[in-house]
């Protein structure tokens, strides 16, 4: 199954729940949670050390506010990225958040997050 053959609403419904169990787990600097849907490629590029060290030193990680706004979808190869506004409970202003999501042995995984 290709990812990018479902609807707006499917893709949606599947990134909004990720999403937020992301920000969560970024929330409460649980990076085993965080990164528990990770794609196998993307959790063996991710040092543990170099994401525990963000988490602790990161205000941003450690204060994602749950309100979000998604702001669309782009459709690539066997992948979709989600892109959304993300703000903060602690720091002023907006930031872009991205979602990238495929199929790896049949389940729906992360292959990218970030916020820029």
């Amino acid at each position: 199954m290709n990812i990018i053959e479902k609807t707006d609403e499917e893709i949606l419904a599947m990134a909004n729940l990720l999403w937020r169990d992301l920000v969560k787990a970024s929330n409460e600097g649980k990076y085993g949670e965080f990164a528990k849907n990770f794609s196998g490629s993307l959790a063996r590029a991710i040092d543990q050390v170099v994401a525990g060290h963000q988490f602790a030193n990161s205000e941003l990680a450690r204060s994602l506010s749950e309100d979000v706004d998604s702001l669309g979808i782009i459709r690539r190869g066997e992948h979709v990225t989600v892109l959304y506004r993300q703000r903060s409970t602690k720091k002023q202003g907006e930031w872009l958040g991205r979602l990238v999501l495929g199929y790896e042995d049949g389940k729906v995984r992360i292959f990218g997050a970030s916020i820029f």
